[in-house]
Formats: structure tokens, sequence, C-alpha cells
């Protein structure tokens, strides 16, 4: 009777521990869910920011390059620039008033 008892007593300590420990992980489980879909949102939203800024650099680096812009309009002809005056520098600067 005694071992009848025992063996009830553990098997029902044994059932408790279980239903417990299954609960703990469930709930385990599921915290883990909510970190992984969070931790997922987080890199969607780093991805997404990295891919705006490469949009960026790809638009500002073809802005750079100016392969699609035709500046031939803004040349300026060498011809033209004879009658320009050459203008001399004026070394005789004297500091000397300043100091006094």
């Amino acid at each position: 009777m005694k071992r009848v008892l025992i063996l009830a007593s553990i098997l029902a300590f044994t059932s408790l521990y279980a239903d417990s420990n299954s609960t703990e992980n469930n709930s385990t489980v599921i915290e883990n869910n909510n970190t992984s879909a969070s931790k997922a949102k987080k890199e969607a939203k780093q991805l997404e920011e990295q891919i705006k800024k490469e949009e960026k650099f790809a638009k500002e680096q073809r802005f750079y390059q100016g392969a699609e812009y035709d500046l031939s309009s803004y040349e300026v002809d060498k011809s033209s620039l004879d009658s320009v005056p050459l203008i001399e520098p004026d070394y005789d600067f004297d500091m000397d008033d300043v100091y006094d």
C-alpha cells in the first residue's frame, strides 16, 4: 500500500513538473517567436534604410560623373583668350607701413 502511494505521488509530481515545464517551454517558444519577429522587423528596417542610401549614392554618382549632361555650350573658345589682357602681379608690395 505504501509503495502504491509513493508511486502515485511520484507519478503526480512528475506529471505536474512536466506540465509546468511544458508551460515554461511554451512561454519560451512564444518569447523566442516574439524576439525573432522583432529581430526580423529590425533587419527589414535596416535593409530598407541601406537600400535608400544605396539609391541616393547611385543618384549622386550619376550626377558627379556627368555622363548625362552636355556641357559643350559652356566650353571656352581658346582663340577668344587672346583678347583678354594679361594682368601682371604687383611684386612691389611693402609691409613696412603696417608695423609703424
